[in-house]
Formats: structure tokens, C-alpha cells, sequence
């Protein structure tokens, strides 16, 4: 059977924070653009940020890397938090979806949604599931299906046809329990990057997503984007 494919969402923090905000997520965060990584251009970011997402670049250094975390992780076993709301993706160009559903899963307690919101319902009715009984749970999902795909075509950028394969991935990093998680639906488990607090959520995200560009030093295509309180 094929697997279902949505339309990729562009990189755009206004069209990520309207998607939520149709969803039901009041607009007291928003999702903007991290500029730079140095301190000064992290320090003009509205804190606090709940979550922060990469996009980056899926290439070969980055599969065969992906491969060999894989291998290691298994042996190590490493210590997840039964908190982390973790979604395997399944949807073709999805990711933009699944790493906002991460962002917001894992902040409930920060942010704030409408009495009637398709995504907080959504979170809990999976919320006892598996992350790949989310997923099917997402492919059944007619209200996110259709915010996203008309939330794919409302970026800057002509969205690309169905077909065509993009080779940009979203994944998100959240603090849970004071430490900070990589969520990734491409992959089979969450990733700890080690500790973290509310107040550096944001630097030491950026830590790790340094180390995903120093892999593909020739790439450019990284973007960042933060979810904020105050507005930008």
C-alpha cells in the first residue's frame, strides 16, 4: 500500500503560527525566525521558547549518520521520559506537521487553545497511543490534513507537486522534564541531547543544531525557528 503524501509546508513562522492558530492554538506563542547563532542574534529572540525547529537538509553524510545513531542508541538504551509525546511519521512531506504536533504536544502546559481546537483534541485522543498508532491515527485526521494542505500552499514559495521528493526535514526540540528531546517521526525513537531548563531551552537547542550543520559544512539549506511567547 502507498503511503498517503501531503504538500511540504515552507519554513515561513507566520504561515506555521496561522496552521496552529486554525487549529485552535490561541495565539499567545508564535513561532519566528532565529536569525543567527551567535549570542547577540540569539538574544533578540522573544523569550520564553517552548520549543525550537530545524530544517535541514536530508544527505547522504546525514542517512549514514542517521544509520550509525541508530545502531548505537539501541545498545545504549538510552532513558526517555514516558512525557515525551513522540509521533512516528508515516504521511510523505508531512514533517512539517509532525514537528509542529511535537512542539505543541510537549508544551500543553505552556500554551493555550480554543475550546473547540482539532489539534488539543487530537493530542488527546492519542495521547495513550503508540507513536505509530499516532501516525495512523494523523493519516485519519481529515481536519489536520486539510489546514495543512491549505497551509502548504499559502507560503512565499510555489508549494511542489505531490510527486516530487523533497529532501528538507523538520524535526523539533522540546524540554520535558528538564531535558532536552530531538523528536524526528523519521526516526525510531526520541534523541537526549542531555539537560536543558526553560531558560536555555533555546541555546542549548541550538548546540545540537550547529553539530547538524558542521556534518554537511558545504550545505546552506538550514533554517531555524523558534516558538516564542512574546510576539515578534
Amino acid at each position: 500500500m502507498d503511503c498517503p503524501r501531503w504538500l511540504p509546508l515552507e519554513s515561513n513562522p507566520e504561515v506555521m503560527t496561522k496552521f496552529v492558530n486554525c487549529l485552535g492554538m490561541k495565539s499567545t506563542w508564535q513561532f519566528g525566525d532565529v536569525y543567527g547563532l551567535d549570542p547577540e542574534l540569539l538574544s533578540m529572540v522573544p523569550k520564553p521558547v517552548c520549543a525550537v525547529l530545524l530544517l535541514f537538509p536530508v544527505t547522504e553524510k546525514y542517512e549514514a549518520f542517521k544509520q550509525e545513531e541508530e545502531e548505537k542508541l539501541k545498545d545504549q538504551q538510552q532513558k526517555v521520559s514516558p512525557d515525551v509525546y513522540f509521533i512516528k511519521q508515516t504521511i510523505g512531506n508531512a514533517c512539517g506537521t509532525i514537528g509542529l504536533i511535537h512542539a505543541v504536544a510537549n508544551n500543553q502546559a505552556h500554551l493555550e487553545f480554543e475550546s473547540n481546537s482539532p489539534l488539543k483534541k487530537f493530542i488527546e485522543q492519542t495521547t495513550k497511543m503508540t507513536p505509530e498508532e499516532r501516525a495512523t491515527f494523523l493519516e485519519k485526521d481529515e481536519s489536520i490534513r486539510v489546514t495543512h494542505e491549505s497551509s502548504a500552499q499559502e507560503g512565499q514559495t510555489e508549494a511542489p507537486s505531490l510527486d516530487e521528493k523533497v529532501n528538507l526535514h523538520f524535526i523539533a526540540f522540546v524540554n520535558v522534564g528538564g531535558h532536552l528531546y530531538e523528536l524526528d517521526g523519521r526516526k525510531p525513537f526520541p534523541i537526549v541531547h542531555g539537560k536543558t531548563s526553560e531558560d536555555t531551552l533555546l541555546e542549548d537547542a541550538v548546540k545540537v543544531c550547529k553539530v547538524f550543520m558542521a556534518r554537511d559544512p558545504q550545505e546552506v539549506r538550514f533554517t531555524i525557528i523558534a516558538l516564542s511567547k512574546d510576539s515578534y
